[in-house]
């Protein structure tokens, strides 16, 4: 029994431990991660049709990729990614980084020197180790088989800094999944003077008003209209029930509850004025919508979807000028018979379109309207932590070295002994080659360790 537990734990370290397993667990982690940046989350199955063509659309739902932190492919990357972190720290890399004192044979480190001091083992040894401490070594002493023999350890705590990156991503990991399990993110439009409701929150936020800057630049290939500054002002109301005035720009959230909201975009939808063999449709009329929506005609084959919203529109050409403030409006609408699109035409606003069967739509009001994107993500903090704890982690991995020098002192019982060092590191042996060479030559004349042969 305890040969099949040793055996199946062997097994386990050769699989999970493995530098080819993590790294592999890692890349599909990242793939993952990268999709779901790619990706946008949270969607109705409408908005990826919109956004992909039909057989990736169908793929990205089928695999759960439109709220892929929260799929059981997300799960388990990241569960592999901690369990082969774990094993490989606990089996490999403390043991190697953290080494016990034992003897080694000397002349068998490419790194090692010899040489002869004047004087009893004891006195030898003991000015060699007060040599060593005062230059900021630290040493241990350990006796094998009646042999004395003296550690000398420099940075020899910097030896975790594999360990401090190993601990810094599995708090990443951490943080990442403590989004999967609590967090969510979303998009919203609101029109001016309208309230929206946030499904996971029960945040209401209305939007009192709008306002846009946009700031025409010569350039040497003609105009170019940049928008510097879109605002949204808003009412919020959240768990306490208060509603507070707050306004939201581009790059400074709001923060409703711990939810982050953002300006992202902003639009316009379009009030329609819908006829029927000249008479007003009241249950079409009067509804707002936006840029994508369709408007259905009862007992018609045929829609109307609002394509795009022309600011301005040149009265020289009649065709879409690139000055996006609003100026001669118009709008886009692409007609639709049984879902499948016949053609488009530019409706000017306040004008009409005849789309067959005794229909009139006549685009009558733009209202503004604001894009916001928002977040709650309680792992950010672990997600920060883990950060720092990556570059320290870096910096002390790349930026200090540790090293081991072995000391052995041996009588030649001709009142002098016979002192071996040798030197080991964590990296190799060509990085510490240099300053062992100095360190040498430093011995060698220092007249702390006495007379030399």
């Amino acid at each position: 029994m305890a040969a099949a537990f040793r055996s199946a734990r062997a097994e386990f370290v050769r699989i999970f431990a493995n530098v080819a397993f993590g790294v592999s667990m890692l890349a599909i982690w990242g793939v993952l991660t990268l999709i779901g940046v790619v990706v946008q989350q949270n969607q109705p199955p409408d908005a990826y049709a919109a956004m992909y063509p039909p057989a990736l659309s169908r793929a990205i739902l089928r695999l759960h990729f439109d709220d892929i932190y929260h799929s059981i492919w997300y799960l388990i990357s990241v569960g592999l990614v901690l369990l082969s972190m774990i094993t490989a720290t606990f089996a490999k890399v403390i043991p190697r980084r953290l080494p016990r004192l034992n003897p080694v044979k000397i002349d068998a480190i490419p790194l090692h020197e010899h040489f002869r001091v004047t004087g009893t083992p004891e006195s030898i040894r003991a000015r060699i180790e007060a040599y060593f401490s005062s230059h900021g070594w630290n040493i241990r002493k350990r006796s094998f088989d009646g042999v004395e023999w003296s550690f000398a350890d420099r940075f020899n705590w910097a030896r975790i800094g594999v360990l401090v990156n190993h601990t810094a991503i599995l708090v990443i990991a951490a943080g990442t999944t403590l989004y999967w399990w609590l967090g969510f993110s979303g998009t919203t439009a609101i029109l001016v003077g309208q309230t929206v409701r946030i499904p996971q929150t029960g945040a209401r936020i209305h939007l009192d008003r709008f306002n846009f800057t946009i700031k025409p630049i010569a350039t040497k290939s003609g105009m170019v209209y940049q928008p510097t500054d879109y605002v949204s002002h808003v009412t919020v109301t959240g768990k306490s029930g208060i509603a507070r005035p707050m306004t939201i720009r581009v790059n400074h959230p709001i923060d409703i509850d711990g939810t982050l909201y953002y300006q992202a975009s902003y639009g316009f939808g379009i009030a329609f004025d819908v006829t029927h063999d000249g008479k007003p449709v009241p249950g079409l009329s009067g509804h707002t919508l936006l840029q994508g929506q369709t408007l259905a005609f009862p007992g018609s084959i045929r829609s109307l979807q609002y394509a795009q919203f022309v600011p301005t529109v040149d009265k020289a050409t009649g065709l879409p000028a690139p000055d996006p403030r609003v100026n001669n409006p118009a709008v886009i609408l692409t007609v639709l018979a049984e879902g499948n699109p016949l053609g488009q035409t530019m409706v000017p606003m306040g004008s009409w379109v005849d789309v067959g069967g005794g229909w009139r739509i006549v685009p009558r009001k733009a209202t503004l309207l604001s894009g916001i994107e928002y977040r709650y993500d309680p792992g950010v903090p672990l997600v920060l932590i883990g950060a720092l704890l990556l570059l320290l982690g870096l910096v002390i991995t790349f930026y200090f070295l540790p090293a081991r020098l072995f000391v052995r002192v041996d009588d030649c019982h001709d009142g002098t002994c016979d002192v071996g060092l040798a030197a080991t590191t964590i990296k190799g042996y060509d990085i510490f080659e240099a300053p062992f060479k100095e360190l040498c030559a430093a011995l060698a004349t220092s007249p702390e360790i006495g007379d030399q042969r």
